[in-house]
């Protein structure tokens, strides 16, 4: 004789899963509790199972486990980024069956084993807007419906393979990530029916493996988040950077920026949240604030990851120079004569362009990233000095083949150059941040950030430099140039016999003759273009000569040469200079002084 197993039977035993295990792991008392005995301010009115909200014993859907709901018939606006090697598709299987409650377009109450006209009378008839309510926008959500296999794991290197992914993560029957890839809906154990912890990003980092976050500031800061900004639809979970880890920055659903949902909408709004005095240790905010500056605050929307350096549109954000997934502390201070600018701490794993116009994944000298904008770039910066030969692409102007330049993409080695300060010496390379950087600079013996986020001096830089004609000769005036070259080996005339006159006397400055990056060997000769000449325009003017006017440096020799130009009011033709002897005195000929006039 066949027993009789009757419906109230199999409920029990259904309730009876539902609740094994300790309180915390269990449905029961869960905010998926939706009984008259639920703990949330939406449940039932008079039924007091539990698993009859979503299963039944008879009557299913043909779908398991006995599912008790229809599926939702929305189609959903799905997430797109330019970043993504997946292929979404809509929801599907499990997905649909969380989202026929959480999209918030079918009553909670309408279950298959309750006729359409009976359904279960609740406290709110469908899930109330919120962090719950997904909607029919799933754009601004972790996406799902996408397989997850090896050869999504080849084409994107920053997520593991799928078989060694924890199997605490389940994945649906061709390797899809559903809703419940994440979420456990009958374990509430770690909060938000999480399967593994998100404390200090463990759930993340089982599936993405980004480059450098092991050691990255974001992933072992012990920063306390109490002063931080929040996000007023979601405070975060933690109390310290560590523990939130990915979700400082990360907003998981309903993200107000929905391509990489990004916690805040404006793209620096992510990192100022923090960088503004109040969580991390400097005031980069404050510094953006300044009268020179890389503004971030200027656009939104305009920034890509996946943008090409020599098309993109004009911008600048944190994201062009730092990777926040690997970013290290810099504990730089006071440096001088480094050999190299190596990508350090604040901009490691990040993309630049070479020397030779070549993108590159991962930037290895500082110049590197700053190429990305002021090289090839479209919207380069402009010149701010007109010169006798024009050029905005500083990847051009620091050419080691160049007739001159700043050693910043190699060695230069000009024996002329007697003025450097030790460390420094003939050989040495430097830094684009030896020269713009932030005015209170760890790097030049300040108290605030390393790093070109803004300066009192511009364009952006460390010291002051003044570029107008009849400038005061100081320390002050200078002060740019005086940071490696001797204020006393210039005026004393050591590499060229009449820099006393121009500078002191004549109170021509140092922009006057000089070019700070380089001249191009493509526009620029070694004899007319050596020791970084290049006129400013605007002091410096065409001299009348047999041949016609001319602006010409001639190169003779080593601390010799002659110029044919018009400054301040007298016409040089040919006039020449020289010194006794390398780092010596110098003499300026009667016949020499005769030349102008």
């Amino acid at each position: 004789m066949k027993s009789r197993i009757t419906a109230p039977t199999v409920t029990a035993a259904l309730l009876a899963l539902c609740a094994y295990g300790r309180a915390d792991e269990s449905i029961v008392n869960s905010k998926h509790d939706l009984s008259t005995r639920g703990p949330g301010p939406i449940r039932a009115v008079d039924e007091d199972r539990i698993c009859v909200f979503c299963h039944t014993p008879h009557n299913a859907a043909p779908q398991t486990p006995l599912w008790n709901r229809e599926n939702p018939r929305t189609h959903y606006r799905i997430y797109e980024s330019s970043t993504l090697d997946a292929r979404v598709d809509q929801p599907s299987g499990p997905s649909k069956m969380c989202l026929s409650c959480h999209d918030g377009s079918m009553a909670l109450g309408n279950v298959l084993s309750r006729a359409e006209s009976d359904p279960i009378v609740m406290t709110a008839r469908t899930i109330p807007p919120g962090t719950t309510d997904l909607t029919n926008d799933l754009s601004d959500d972790h996406p799902i419906g996408f397989r997850y296999d090896r050869a999504l794991a080849n084409v994107d290197s920053q997520i593991r393979p799928p078989e060694v992914v924890s199997r605490k993560l389940s994945l649906g029957v061709h390797n899809e990530v559903h809703c419940t890839t994440c979420h456990d809906p009958h374990n509430n154990e770690f909060g938000d029916f999480l399967r593994i912890t998100d404390r200090r990003s463990a759930i993340c980092v089982t599936c993405h493996d980004l480059d450098g976050w092991n050691h990255c500031a974001h992933a072992t800061s012990p920063k306390p988040t109490s002063a931080r900004k929040v996000d007023p639809r979601e405070r975060l979970k933690y109390g310290t950077v560590e523990d939130n880890g990915c979700v400082n920055c990360h907003k998981i659903h309903g993200a107000p920026h929905r391509e990489r949902l990004l916690r805040f909408s404006r793209e620096e709004d992510n990192c100022l949240n923090c960088h503004n005095g109040t969580i991390a240790n400097y005031n980069i905010a404050g510094e953006i604030g300044k009268r020179s500056n890389h503004d971030v605050t200027l656009w939104t929307g305009v920034h890509d990851a996946a943008e090409v350096p020599f098309t993109m549109r004009r911008h600048v954000e944190c994201f062009d120079c730092h990777n926040p997934h690997a970013v290290q502390h810099d504990a730089i201070g006071v440096v001088r004569g480094t050999l190299g600018a190596t990508v350090k701490g604040p901009n490691l794993h990040k993309d630049g362009v070479t020397i030779t116009g070549r993108e590159t994944d991962e930037a290895r000298y500082l110049y590197q990233i700053c190429f990305k904008c002021h090289a090839e770039s479209v919207s380069r910066p402009r010149r701010t000095i007109a010169r006798q030969i024009s050029q905005t692409n500083v990847r051009l102007e620091f050419q080691t083949s160049n007739p001159s330049f700043h050693p910043v993409a190699g060695p230069r080695r000009n024996q002329d150059v007697v003025s450097l300060i030790p460390p420094l010496r003939t050989g040495a390379v430097i830094n684009c941040i030896d020269c713009h950087n932030s005015d209170n600079s760890r790097f030049f013996g300040g108290t605030g950030p390393n790093g070109p986020h803004g300066s009192i001096f511009e364009p952006l830089l460390v010291r002051n430099y003044d570029t107008d004609d009849f400038t005061t000769e100081s320390a002050r005036a200078y002060d740019l140039c005086y940071g490696c070259h001797s204020r006393e080996s210039i005026i004393g005339n050591e590499s060229f016999a009449l820099h006393r006159i121009h500078v002191v006397e004549q109170r021509t400055p140092c922009a006057a003759c000089h070019d700070a990056h380089g001249i191009y060997r493509g526009q620029g000769t070694s004899t007319n273009h050596s020791s970084l000449i290049n006129f400013n325009l605007s002091i410096v003017s065409p001299a009348d000569t047999p041949n016609g006017r001319r602006i010409e440096y001639n190169d003779t020799g080593r601390f010799s040469g002659n110029c044919t130009l018009t400054c301040h009011g007298l016409t040089h033709i040919g006039f020449p200079y020289s010194n006794r002897s390398a780092g010596g005195g110098s003499r300026v000929s009667s016949r020499q002084r005769g030349t102008s006039r």
